[in-house]
């Protein structure tokens, strides 16, 4: 009760608050309800202070022992002091700023501010100030609660946390299911067995689109790496690949995959790929003045092109992707010596 006492020592401060009050039975509830007050005060587990209005830079005047355990101070250390002491590096200054306002203008005030103990430990404050004025509305204390509400915070966090992770997850799981949608639904044979095959094939292939993400923690993935990773299970020589590093969004990367795949199972089957002498070259490049790629596919030497100039197997799957998934467009070109692919693939700057 240390701190209590301290005001209670000012007696003229009380007669400013509370005026004249008579004597006998009244002034003894009056005293009755006085002591009531310091000792609910004192003993509540909420954490309290009470700042002189009246002297410069509102010092403490009154700190009830749940502050005092919640900072890590003495009564001695906190009394005659303003509460900035427990502010520290992380103290956000607009949280400081809102309570000089408060002050400055005789206002109440909810802060939530990051507050250090003794120890240097922090803790978030949620606190509350509230003028205390005489009869004549002159404001003569400020009082001020806190309530420590890291914990809630840690909460709100990890609930925010996860929320973002079951929206992200939510997110892709729907890019994947779009993509195997397409594919489902675009594949086409007569031949149950064909059918299943080319399915597993797509899956596959987007498989290894999957794995390339996890990989890369689901970030921004490398064109080329991209394109390598589905080459690869073709373990061809007959193709080659450049061009500029181009960083693609995680979120196009396996319809792009899926893109590559087709167009590469198009070339084995039916076009360069199928012929002993035929190559394959694949370029890409920025789109000069926006953002995105161009993708340049290239085949020469394989059969003659009247035997994949229809859309075959894989070319409604091609054009679906393209235009539906990456919002791009492609154009095809064929000569007596191969065919050209020019893919463009908008991304943001």
């Amino acid at each position: 009760m240390e701190g209590v006492r301290r005001l209670s020592d000012s007696k003229h401060r009380s007669a400013k608050l509370h005026g004249d009050r008579p004597a006998a039975s009244s002034e003894r509830g009056y005293l009755d309800r006085k002591e009531l007050a310091a000792s609910a005060f004192e003993r509540t587990r909420m954490p309290m202070l009470v700042t002189d209005a009246q002297q410069p830079d509102f010092p403490i005047v009154l700190a009830n022992q749940a502050f005092l355990n919640l900072t890590g101070y003495s009564a001695e250390e906190v009394v005659g002091r303003n509460c900035r002491f427990l502010q520290g590096q992380g103290t956000s200054p607009a949280a400081i700023a809102e309570i000089r306002f408060a002050l400055a203008h005789e206002r109440e005030a909810n802060v939530e501010l990051l507050n250090y103990r003794k120890d240097g430990s922090a803790f978030w404050n949620q606190l509350h100030l509230s003028p205390i004025r005489d009869d004549d509305g002159r404001l003569f204390y400020y009082f001020g609660s806190q309530i420590d509400v890291t914990e809630y915070r840690k909460v709100q966090y990890l609930e925010a946390t996860e929320h973002r992770l079951l929206k992200e997850v939510d997110h892709r799981a729907k890019n994947v299911l779009a993509v195997v949608e397409g594919i489902v639904r675009l594949s086409r044979s007569d031949d149950a067995a064909l059918y299943a095959a080319s399915i597993q094939q797509r899956i596959q292939a987007l498989s290894h689109a999957h794995a390339l993400l996890a990989e890369r923690g689901w970030q921004e993935i490398e064109l080329g790496e991209i394109i390598k990773r589905q080459v690869e299970t073709f373990a061809s020589e007959r193709v080659s690949m450049e061009g500029p590093e181009i960083l693609v969004p995680a979120a196009i990367v396996q319809p792009l995959a899926l893109v590559v795949h087709e167009l590469l199972i198009n070339a084995a089957v039916h076009g360069s790929l199928s012929a002993p002498s035929g190559q394959l070259n694949i370029h890409w490049q920025k789109v000069p003045g926006q953002g995105g790629f161009k993708l340049r596919w290239q085949e020469t030497g394989g059969r003659p092109p009247s035997s994949h100039r229809q859309p075959g197997f894989g070319t409604a799957m091609v054009g679906a992707m393209i235009e539906k998934q990456l919002l791009g467009k492609v154009d095809r070109e064929w000569s007596d010596d191969g065919v050209v692919v020019d893919i463009v693939v908008p991304m943001d700057s």
